[in-house]
């Protein structure tokens, strides 16, 4: 083999030899980082709860004011009125869009009240006193057809559970502010709703007299408090 060829050979091993150990860093760093990156933390209504719910009864839950009322629309299309629904019931509220990506925010209030609707539905004292009420943020794109969808995916046939949109944001808003819901819906170019939402998270409890009895965020939003916080609000 002349010198040059030999250079060459030489220079094209060194090469792979180089490319050869790029890929192997390559490969042990995002082993390192998918390692040590930390796991997506859920929010504590995913999972038993970590100490003991209190003794329902064994508390109180003072009154923070009066449940506003509001004109909505059933999943049927139909007009509805918030204390129509409020009237007789113990009842747990919350505000979601179905398209809502955080796993920490709507997707957790209704995971939370599927579970709640499955404890109540079991309970013959509880089941028929309890009504559940979602109400979706983004009446654009959550129709009365897409609330029925989304509804049949979590409601359990025969359960008392309510699934409500509006027929516009501007009939929306209002209960929206009663209730300091405040939702931030991003436009496109055009002006149009993108479908993108930002928003708190809040679900309430109203007793029998359309009061607000509680007022729970992701950290506090667990089936067994809701239960115990439903039963002493009954006792009451």
């Amino acid at each position: 083999m002349s010198s040059a060829a030999s250079t060459a050979t030489t220079t094209v091993r060194e090469s792979v030899g180089i490319l050869l150990l790029s890929l192997a860093t390559a490969a042990a760093a995002q082993q390192h980082h998918e390692a040590t990156s930390p796991p997506t933390v859920l929010a504590p209504g995913y999972s038993a709860l970590e100490f003991p719910a209190p003794i329902a009864g064994s508390y109180s839950l003072p009154p923070l004011g009066k449940a506003a009322d509001g004109q909505l629309l059933d999943s049927a299309g139909q007009p509805v009125a918030l204390h129509s629904l409020y009237d007789g019931k113990v009842i747990i509220l919350s505000f979601i869009y179905t398209t809502c990506p955080d796993v920490s925010g709507c997707p957790l209030a209704t995971f939370v009240l599927g579970r709640v609707q499955e404890r109540l539905a079991s309970d013959e004292r509880l089941k028929d006193k309890v009504r559940l009420i979602t109400v979706s943020f983004d009446p654009v794109n959550d129709t009365p057809e897409v609330m029925t969808r989304y509804a049949g995916s979590f409601r359990r046939g025969g359960f008392d559970w309510q699934f409500l949109t509006a027929d516009s944001e501007a009939s929306l808003d209002p209960v929206l502010d009663d209730y300091d819901q405040w939702v931030i819906r991003t436009r496109d170019a055009q002006g149009k709703p993108s479908g993108a939402l930002s928003h708190i998270l809040r679900v309430y409890l109203i007793d029998e007299q359309k009061n607000i009895r509680n007022i729970y965020s992701p950290s506090f939003l667990h089936p067994d408090l809701l239960l115990a916080d439903i039963q002493t609000v009954m006792e009451q």
